[in-house]
C-alpha cells in the first residue's frame, strides 16, 4: 500500500515545493540582468540605460518599492519605461513612489495594456492554446465590456511633470551626458493601439544615438523598426516567459516572438536591415498569477558602446 501512493505523494510534495518556492522566494528575488550593446558611432563615449518595464504594481508591494528605488544608486544616463507599470487601481501612489528617485534622471516611457486597464481573472493555460493556435493579444483596442480602467492619466501627468517624454505613437528627443537621443515609440501593440505609421520614416538626422520603444515585441512593429534602420530597439511584456522550464527556456512569449528572444538581448531582421532587439523580463507579475518560475523578476543596465565601423 505504502508504494503504491509513494510516487504521487512525491509528485505532489514536489509540485507543492515547487509553487512555494515559484510564489514565496523567486517572484521576490529582483535582479539586475546587465549588457552591452555597441550602437553608438565610434569616438562616442559609452552611455548607459536603464529600462524598467512590467512592474504590475499591487497594493503592498513594499519589497519591490524598496528594489526599484534603489536602482537610482546606478546614476543612469537615460531610464527608459516600457509600460504595464500598474495591477491595481489603487496602487498609482505607491508606484509613483517606487520610481521616484529615478524620475530625477532624463527618460521617456510607453504604456502597456495593464496601465490602461485592470487585470482579469483568467486560466493561465489558455496562453499555451493561443501560442500553438497563433493568436495573441486582443481584437480590437478595448478588453471586454465591462473590464475596469485603471487611471493610467495619473501616471502621464506624473511622468510628464517630471521631464520624461511620452512616447505614445509619437517621437521625442532627450539630452543627456553630452548626447542627443531621438526616441520613436509606439503605443501598446497587444491591444492594437500601435499606430506606426504616425511615426514612419526612419530615425530623425541630427542625432547621436535614435532608440525604438514599444511595450510588446510583435513582429509587425519589429519589422518596422527594424526596416527603418533603427539600430537599437527596446521591449517589454513577455514577464521572459514568467514559468519557465529549466535548462529549456521559455514556453510562452504572449505575443508572436519565438521563445528563444523572449527576453534579453539578440537581433531581428527585415528588409535586408537589423536591429538589436533587448527584451525586459520585467519586474513584476499579472496580479493574478503572483508566480514565477526559473524565471526571476528583473530590471536591465544596458551600457551603449561604439560599434565597430
Amino acid at each position: 500500500m505504502r508504494a503504491r501512493y509513494a510516487a504521487p505523494l512525491g509528485i505532489a510534495a514536489l509540485g507543492a515545493a515547487t509553487l512555494a518556492y515559484a510564489a514565496g522566494f523567486e517572484v521576490r528575488s529582483f535582479r539586475l540582468r546587465r549588457v552591452t550593446v555597441p550602437v553608438l558611432p565610434p569616438g562616442m563615449r559609452p552611455l548607459r540605460i536603464l529600462q524598467v518595464s512590467d512592474i504590475h504594481m499591487v497594493g503592498g508591494q513594499r519589497k519591490k518599492q524598496r528594489w526599484l528605488q534603489s536602482l537610482a544608486a546606478l546614476r543612469p544616463d537615460l531610464v527608459i519605461n516600457t509600460g504595464d507599470n500598474l495591477s491595481d487601481p489603487e496602487a498609482v501612489p505607491e508606484t509613483l513612489d517606487a520610481l521616484g528617485p529615478l524620475l530625477e534622471f532624463p527618460g521617456a516611457y510607453v504604456f502597456g495594456s495593464n496601465d490602461y486597464y485592470a487585470p482579469k481573472l483568467r486560466n493561465p493555460g489558455r496562453y499555451l492554446v493561443e501560442r500553438v493556435q497563433g493568436r495573441h493579444g486582443l481584437n480590437g483596442n478595448a478588453p471586454a465590456v465591462g473590464v475596469p480602467r485603471n487611471p493610467w492619466w495619473e501616471l502621464r501627468d506624473a511622468f510628464d511633470e517630471a521631464g520624461w517624454v511620452n512616447l505614445t505613437n509619437t517621437r521625442g528627443r532627450v539630452k543627456t551626458a553630452g548626447a542627443e537621443i531621438a526616441l520613436t515609440g509606439l503605443d501598446d501593440p497587444h491591444i492594437k493601439r500601435d499606430r506606426y505609421g504616425e511615426v514612419a520614416g526612419g530615425p530623425e538626422p541630427g542625432a547621436d544615438l535614435s532608440l525604438a520603444v514599444v511595450h510588446a515585441p510583435y513582429l509587425r512593429v519589429l519589422d518596422a523598426f527594424t526596416a527603418d534602420r533603427y539600430p537599437l530597439i527596446l521591449a517589454g511584456h513577455t514577464h521572459g516567459g514568467q514559468l519557465c522550464v529549466p535548462f529549456y527556456g521559455a514556453l510562452v512569449t504572449n505575443c508572436d516572438i519565438d521563445p528563444d528572444r523572449v527576453k534579453g538581448l539578440s537581433t531581428h531582421e527585415s528588409a535586408g536591415e537589423r536591429s538589436y532587439l533587448h527584451v525586459s523580463a520585467g519586474c513584476g507579475t499579472n496580479r493574478y498569477t503572483p508566480v514565477r518560475f526559473a524565471c526571476p523578476p528583473e530590471a536591465s543596465l544596458l551600457t551603449l558602446t561604439p560599434r565597430d565601423s
